[in-house]
């Protein structure tokens, strides 16, 4: 069990680490166009995952798993719409131009998109034994494109690179201790199947793709991030075929 749940929280924390990534992508200019066009990769991955993972998986039938949908949705709507008044609004923006954004908004924002994805993630190992290859995979690819625009308004924000670099830092370790904490829920509740949780988490990642990611991606990726995200929905759904 030990090491199980040593393998949930190192997932959790490999799923979140291109926040660093992107940490350093950003340093060095990745130019605008080419992150919208990951983020439309990303995107299509995500959509993908919620499609053949988390809503097949979830049983998508009856109005509990229903409810669990529409609360998961509404729990993202309303959570993320505190943190846009606090200063976080635009921590998606990949333009960098949030001066007068709040850090602590940008970051608990940025939490608030990676909690439900790490849960799933630490649930799938408690699960089946092993990680959920496609899933996981949307997940490190979404969270690309969030590292350099949350990094670049932070900088425009005042935070040094230095702060900036030990707060995406812990955000991988939180986003891996709730990996942990989605694999114990699994084990403290016998016979739970994370359903419900599976359910919720895809309503609030579809809500945050809507409403943040993809509006983004096209603004600076063009026309071209619809074949991009159809890409990433491929490569996603071909590794959901084969696992």
């Amino acid at each position: 069990m030990n090491d199980s749940l040593l393998s949930a929280f190192l997932w959790g924390g490999l799923a979140a680490s291109p926040l660093l990534i992107g940490y350093f992508l950003a340093v060095r200019g990745l130019s605008n166009r080419t992150i919208g066009l990951v983020m439309g990769i990303g995107a299509g991955a995500l959509i993908s995952a919620i499609a053949y993972e988390l809503v097949p998986e979830s049983i998508m039938v009856g109005w509990n798993i229903a409810a669990a949908f529409g609360l998961g949705a509404l729990a993202f709507f309303f959570g993320d719409l505190i943190i846009d008044r606090q200063g976080g609004e635009d921590r998606k923006d990949i333009a960098g131009g949030q001066a007068g954004g709040s850090g602590p908004a940008i970051f608990i924002g940025t939490l608030l998109d990676n909690v439900p994805e790490s849960i799933i993630l630490g649930m799938s190992v408690a699960s089946g034994g092993a990680i959920n290859l496609a899933f996981l995979a949307a997940v490190f690819v979404s969270n690309l494109p969030e590292g350099v625009a949350g990094s670049l308004n932070l900088k425009t924000s005042g935070y040094s690179r230095q702060r900036i670099f030990r707060m995406w830092t812990l955000l991988v370790i939180i986003s891996a201790a709730c990996a942990g904490f989605g694999y114990l829920l699994i084990r403290w509740l016998p016979g739970a199947e994370g359903l419900y949780a599976q359910a919720f988490a895809a309503g609030a990642m579809l809500t945050m793709l809507a409403d943040a990611m993809m509006p983004e991606a096209f603004e600076h990726g063009g026309l071209l991030v619809g074949l991009f995200t159809v890409l990433g929905f491929l490569g996603s759904a071909i590794l959901s075929m084969i696992q």
